[in-house]
């Protein structure tokens, strides 16, 4: 195993299950101190506990990327834990599906507005205030196929709030990279976590399911996805700027 984050300190929000967790694992794995961030204290101090376990460094901060105070707070908490502030992995993320755009619930958009896309704005805006004050630093947010490289029916708010999310990166790539400041995006397909299942969906049926739907014939692992979010995050990523890098086995190819 490389070294690439080696005393680097690596916040990564929704770390407490599924994507967040392997992206924070990762890191760890690479020597980064990782904070792993989210709304429940239960599922972060696991996450904790696996990366201590493997060697790691590893801290939970609770937080919610749906308010301002308490994301500006996130990054005060993760300079006084561990000295700084490297990377950013903005991955918090809810879904709401099964309407069409005329029938889509107002509760549901609100809800994927305030985190999916909001809650992203106001993780870019605290991470940027402390990086483009001390050196610099990357960022990658976590985006979907669904939305801006590929549409399906019946995902219409989920959709427009992960394009939100890729047009977001580019538009602030460009604004901040003059600040020493590398922002882009790791856009999933269906993936190695529970909100790639249909509604009573099993593993077992999901991975029937992709031999027909993706050209690669199945999901994308956790390590995986977690793998172009570290690359981006990378010094060998250093001329990229505003990328939006899909990992879908070529479903929107």
């Amino acid at each position: 195993m490389s070294a690439r984050f080696t005393d680097r300190v690596v916040l990564v929000t929704g770390a407490g299950s599924g994507l967040g967790r392997a992206i924070a694992l990762a890191f760890a794995a690479e020597g980064a101190k990782v904070v792993a961030a989210g709304r429940t204290a239960g599922p972060l101090d696991a996450t904790v506990a696996l990366i201590e376990a493997a060697g790691g460094t590893a801290a939970a901060v609770t937080a919610d990327v749906a308010d301002a105070g308490s994301t500006r707070q996130l990054v005060r908490r993760t300079v006084e834990v561990f000295g700084g502030l490297d990377v950013a992995v903005n991955n918090a993320g809810v879904f709401r599906g099964g309407h069409s755009a005329a029938d889509f619930p107002l509760d549901d958009w609100r809800t994927l507005l305030d985190i999916n896309v909001t809650g992203v704005l106001h993780a870019l805006q605290a991470e940027v205030a402390h990086m483009r004050a001390h050196g610099g630093g990357a960022i990658v947010n976590i985006a979907s196929n669904l939305g801006p490289h590929v549409r399906i029916p019946g995902v219409f708010g989920y959709q427009v709030s992960k394009a939100a999310v890729s047009a977001m990166t580019r538009a602030a790539a460009l604004d901040h990279i003059a600040d020493g400041v590398r922002i882009n995006a790791v856009s999933p397909g269906a993936s190695e976590s529970t909100m790639s299942l249909l509604p009573g969906e099993t593993e077992a049926e999901r991975e029937v399911r992709m031999k027909e739907q993706s050209p690669l014939g199945r999901i994308s692992s956790a390590a995986e996805v977690a793998a172009a979010v570290l690359y981006l995050a990378s010094d060998a990523a250093g001329s990229a700027v505003g990328t939006d890098l899909v990992i879908d086995g070529g479903v929107s190819a």
